[in-house]
């Protein structure tokens, strides 16, 4: 299968092509030149299948053709041997967990994938791989796990000072031997515009092979479809269509369930719950993108302001406001709300959800109540609460237990070094690391 630039359909690339280099060199993002579709007997085979043997076939709709059929199955078992659950709350609200994996957050997902991937494709290069990562939160310490020690691949990660939660903080910039963490004055903005800066700056990518674990990358979103289609499944058959609400800063986890969408998995509508940075509601309202710098909050990993990945939704959509909204609805919500949501889940359920999965049961409330639907519900829980104790603990009043896989990083030396939010010293960090 090719892949294509949202700026220009004309020029397609491979997967090699398209995964390697993360970004088109025209500043677009990559989408495979067709999404493929499930066949009914696929679709109906859902509720009987693992979520490994459902990665098995959807990886293979998109990779059969570039890689060999056996070099799919391990990929996608080295990777997505990981659990997913689907808790149900209420009669009308479950909750997917995504946060079982080796850093407590869905992002182990695409991270693992694309770091298996990456390594296959890479195979007999002579030169180094260079990841550069931007990161509100979870994405760098999903990274760091996914790709430590990887050989032929370097990754470098850029956080905001200051704007990630400690235990954020310590699984990104802990990890070591080929991972290495800037820890940059500013905000995830702009540390995703250095990024983007670096993808774009033609003499720096002709010394060095740089690629991105953002989820500017296509390889991020391809296995992120895998659990939308998992749901599916554990809904069952008698449940039809249903509704998603998924916390979202950058829209990458958005942008894979519409990819789901399209190969026929039956989901009725998609809930945006954002935090207070509302850039994707008010642009649902007005029909005008205003892009603007983030504020922090205390569901930090939705801390963005210029989301990426609206470029691909409004090219899957043909930049129809009328079919978007028809697909997707939108609210924010501030943290006052967010606390007082994990309260009342605790309350009602004994069940502790993180700061984002709050906002993703805030938009859930929100669409079933305007819309008096009657449609099962589902809120993709995004991390651990345990990650965000000085958020949740207050609230509830309890202590949440460390789960191991967390409590190994948080004894750890942080080791990052600090940057500044002008490009030029970053370049000049990438050169003087690099050469």
């Amino acid at each position: 299968m090719k892949y294509f630039s949202t700026k220009n359909i004309s020029t397609p690339a491979s997967l090699k092509e398209a995964v390697l280099s993360g970004m088109p060199g025209d500043g677009g993002l990559f989408l495979p030149e067709r999404i493929p579709v499930l066949t009914p007997q696929q679709i109906e085979a859902l509720s009987t299948m693992s979520f490994e043997e459902i990665a098995q076939t959807m990886a293979a709709e998109f990779l059969a053709g570039d890689i060999p059929p056996g070099d799919i199955r391990e990929v996608v078992a080295s990777s997505m041997n990981l659990d997913v659950k689907l808790t149900q709350l209420s009669e009308q609200m479950s909750i997917l967990e995504t946060f079982h994996g080796p850093t407590m957050a869905f992002k182990d997902f695409g991270a693992r994938f694309m770091a298996r991937l990456m390594s296959y494709l890479i195979k007999g290069n002579k030169r180094e791989l260079t990841i550069l990562v931007a990161t509100s939160g979870d994405t760098g310490s999903a990274v760091a796990s996914g790709f430590l020690g990887i050989p032929g691949i370097r990754v470098i990660i850029l956080y905001p000072s200051g704007k990630v939660s400690p235990s954020q903080e310590k699984q990104l910039t802990t990890q070591g031997q080929n991972i290495l963490a800037l820890e940059v004055e500013g905000h995830f903005d702009d540390c995703q515009r250095l990024v983007k800066h670096a993808f774009a700056d033609a003499e720096l990518r002709q010394r060095h092979h740089l690629s991105s674990a953002n989820s500017i990358n296509i390889a991020r979103l391809i296995p992120q479809s895998f659990y939308y289609a998992f749901t599916a499944g554990q809904l069952g058959q008698k449940s039809g269509e249903f509704v998603i609400s998924v916390p979202s800063g950058n829209f990458g986890n958005l942008t894979a369930g519409i990819i789901a969408k399209r190969m026929r998995v039956p989901i009725k509508h998609f809930i945006a719950s954002t935090n207070s940075n509302d850039v994707f509601p008010e642009y649902l309202k007005s029909g005008d993108y205003k892009p603007r710098p983030s504020g922090q909050t205390i569901s930090n990993a939705m801390d963005v302001g210029d989301p990426s990945n609206l470029s691909r939704i409004r090219y899957l959509f043909d930049d129809d406001m009328d079919r978007i909204r028809s697909e997707i609805s939108s609210w924010s919500f501030d943290d006052m709300k967010t606390r007082e949501m994990i309260g009342q889940i605790f309350k009602r359920y004994d069940y502790i959800i993180d700061p984002h999965t709050a906002v993703g049961i805030l938009g859930l409330e929100k669409y079933l109540e305007v819309h008096q639907s009657t449609l099962p519900g589902v809120v993709i829980s995004t991390a651990h609460p345990a990650k965000f104790p000085e958020s949740v603990e207050p609230v509830i009043g309890e202590k949440i237990p460390v789960p191991p896989q967390l409590a190994q990083y948080l004894k750890r030396e942080k080791l990052a070094t600090p940057m500044s939010i002008d490009y030029e010293d970053f370049r000049q960090y990438l050169i003087d690391t690099l050469d």
